[in-house]
């Protein structure tokens, strides 16, 4: 006699052997009792949990020829039972949708159903994996599903209800198969095992129905592999037949990983990989692990919602109490990221075990510190942090009226006064409420902080779109003030300034890019009073006051100009009265002529003849020009403290 598997020997033949599935048997059981036999079911439900079993008894039952009418207890035993037990009854038809998509295997089915069944009361068709049938599939059955022949019933059985069309299930009867309960999946294994003389501990068969997740065909089919083992069946030959790493393993590994041992992390996994473990695999079971360690430490008297023995539960609610939820969520996300890189790989040893180093407690430190150190609040540059701003700017409090609208005024022009002594002028009075004192220090730019500036200048100059005015940024400006919210750059040569006022608003932008924050931009010709300032967020400030003021807070909005203010030869104003708003301690009373204040410059170029050649020489190779002409006509060298004689054209216009 051939050898007939345990999940077709053991296959319920009536709805009381149905395991898992009361409430659907009762149903079934009732209906066929009362006559009341619909002409369409549609069976759902995840796979191995009785959905063609139970249409293969309800078949039964309409038809069985112990009864003249439909009995809820078919025989089995009669010619009918035994016909579609064994799948050659002439009636029930039972159609693999899988195979028969299309619309014309519907309407070949159609065209049977208007004969009379040959030997039963009722022609069955079983349609499984419905959901496989195309759209005109479905659409050409719909009539026939509606008001089928007095003698035809439909039962549709299918693993995804959702590509089902909505017009079909409204016709059917919808009965939803559940996954079968562990306690219930045990005890029949249990009976089967000894029906079938295996032997197998208590442990090992509670392993196998959590392993099958509620599908009592894939742990049938399971335990039908274990039977096979000479000696005693184990929990740890149960995972070795399912390819899984053991539960001692991986407790190995969490207990390594705790101890901060990655020594032992490594050991413990080459010793998994020589077992013929993939590298995948072990990722994915310690994924589980952890999510049963979650469980452990929640819901620690909820062993039936994990796949474990009960002395490994007890060990994972024992080591569950030792971490931090947080700790577990955090491993858990870390191996949840590497599986993708993991499947992708073409080393996934090595990356297995780079992933298990990183679940270490010490590369979890070292990962908060890089975090921590890389906040937006620590994006601005180190050069700027501790030397060029001495203190950060502090938000200045004063009140102002409610009723305050400044009045629109054009943009002025700024000089920069020479080094001789300025006119006196008056002090401007304050006529708003006196603000509040700041003792932040007021940061000094001088040749001290030279070197700093100049790093600032190239990190600046490395967020400038163009390569070509990067170069020419290096070469012709220099970054002589910055303050934290205003930066003053010198132009050497009343051309190159020219050219570069166009460039306000990219420069700026720059600025913004590396201190993630708006900076006013000042840019003025070494030498000269022509100074042109480049505003975003708040009103423009006299060059005069920039150091003896700290940086404050913009309080209005004045867009940036579209073209630069045309410079014009400085002129004395007229008095204006004003109200200023700093954060410095308030002004005395009593009007006095200003000090004289020395206002830093830029520096003074220390370059000779020679030096001023090889730069130009560079220049002009940068741009792919060549010097053909050396004059002081309109190349002013005068003040970078050289002698004009020369100019550089470039050839190549690539800005």
């Amino acid at each position: 006699m051939p050898y007939e598997p345990l999940h077709h020997k053991y296959r319920p033949k009536s709805f009381a052997e149905l395991v898992g599935q009361e409430a659907i048997a009762t149903t079934l059981t009732n209906a066929i009792s009362s006559a009341k036999i619909a002409p369409a079911y549609l069976f759902t439900g995840p796979r191995g949990t009785g959905k063609t079993s139970s249409a293969r008894i309800l078949a039964k039952s309409l038809n069985c020829l112990k009864s003249d009418k439909p009995t809820a207890a078919p025989c089995g035993v009669c010619e009918i039972c035994q016909g579609i037990t064994k799948g050659y009854s002439l009636d029930v038809i039972e159609i693999d949708a899988a195979s028969n998509t299309g619309v014309d295997n519907i309407r070949e089915l159609i065209e049977k159903a208007q004969f009379a069944p040959v030997q039963c009361r009722y022609k069955v068709y079983v349609i499984d994996e419905c959901h496989m049938l195309s759209t005109q599939a479905f659409n050409a059955l719909l009539k026939t599903l509606e008001e089928p022949p007095k003698h035809v019933v439909f039962v549709l059985a299918t693993t995804d209800p959702q590509r089902v069309l909505p017009t079909i299930i409204s016709r059917c009867q919808r009965f939803d198969f559940r996954r079968i309960h562990l306690q219930a999946m045990v005890n029949h294994l249990g009976a089967i095992a000894a029906k079938e003389d295996i032997n197998i501990t208590t442990d090992a068969l509670t392993l196998v129905a959590q392993i099958s997740q509620g599908g009592l065909r894939d742990a049938e089919s399971l335990l039908d592999q274990l039977a096979l083992l000479p000696s005693e069946v184990t929990p740890d030959q149960v995972w070795d037949l399912v390819g899984s790493v053991s539960e001692k393993d991986l407790l190995v590994l969490l207990d390594a990983i705790a101890q901060d041992n990655s020594e032992i992390v490594l050991d413990a996994t080459r010793k998994i990989l020589d077992r013929g473990r993939e590298p995948l695999i072990i990722l994915q079971n310690l994924a589980a692990c952890y999510r049963d360690l979650l469980i452990a430490k929640t819901a620690p008297n909820r062993q039936d919602l994990v796949a474990c023995t009960q002395q490994t539960w007890q060990e994972l609610v024992n080591f569950a109490h030792k971490l931090e939820i947080t700790t577990i969520l955090r491993g858990q996300q870390h191996l949840r990221t590497a599986e993708v890189q993991l499947k992708n790989t073409t080393q996934p040893r090595l990356w297995l075990e780079v992933t298990l180093l990183g679940l270490l407690p010490s590369a979890n430190i070292q990962t908060q510190v890089i975090t921590q150190v890389t906040t937006p609040a620590a994006n601005i540059p180190q050069a700027v942090s501790t030397a060029t701003i001495s203190a950060p700017p502090q938000q200045p409090t004063y009140h102002q009226p409610t009723n305050y609208n400044p009045p629109p005024s054009p943009a002025p022009t700024y000089s920069q006064p020479n080094h001789s002594p300025p006119q006196t002028a008056p002090e401007p009075v304050h006529t708003s409420p006196a603000p509040a004192t700041s003792t932040a220090p007021i940061p000094e730019t001088g040749s001290a902080n030279q070197g700093n500036l100049d790093q600032i200048w190239e990190q600046v100059r490395a967020n400038f779109p163009m390569p070509s005015r990067q170069a020419l940024l290096g070469q012709m400006c220099q970054l002589v003030e910055f303050n934290g919210n205003l930066a003053r750059v010198a132009v050497r040569g009343a051309r190159w300034y020219q050219t570069l006022k166009s460039d306000l608003p990219m420069m700026q932008a720059a600025f913004q890019q590396t201190f993630q924050r708006d900076i006013q931009v000042q840019l003025e010709q070494a030498g000269s009073s022509n100074t042109t300032t480049a505003t975003k967020n708040s009103p423009p400030q006299d060059s005069t006051r920039v150091q003896q003021l700290p940086p404050t807070t913009p309080t209005y909005y004045q867009p940036p100009p579209q073209t630069p203010p045309v410079s014009q030869p400085p002129q004395t104003p007229p008095p204006t009265i004003e109200p200023v708003v700093t954060n410095t301690t308030p002004v005395e009373n009593q009007i006095q002529p200003p000090k004289p204040t020395p206002v830093s410059q830029p520096p003074v170029s220390s370059w000779d003849h020679e030096q001023v050649n090889k730069a130009a020489k560079s220049l002009a190779n940068f741009f792919s020009g060549e010097i053909i002409r050396m004059t002081d006509e309109s190349f002013d060298l005068s003040d970078v403290g050289v002698s004009p004689d020369m100019e550089i054209y470039e050839t190549d216009d690539d800005y």
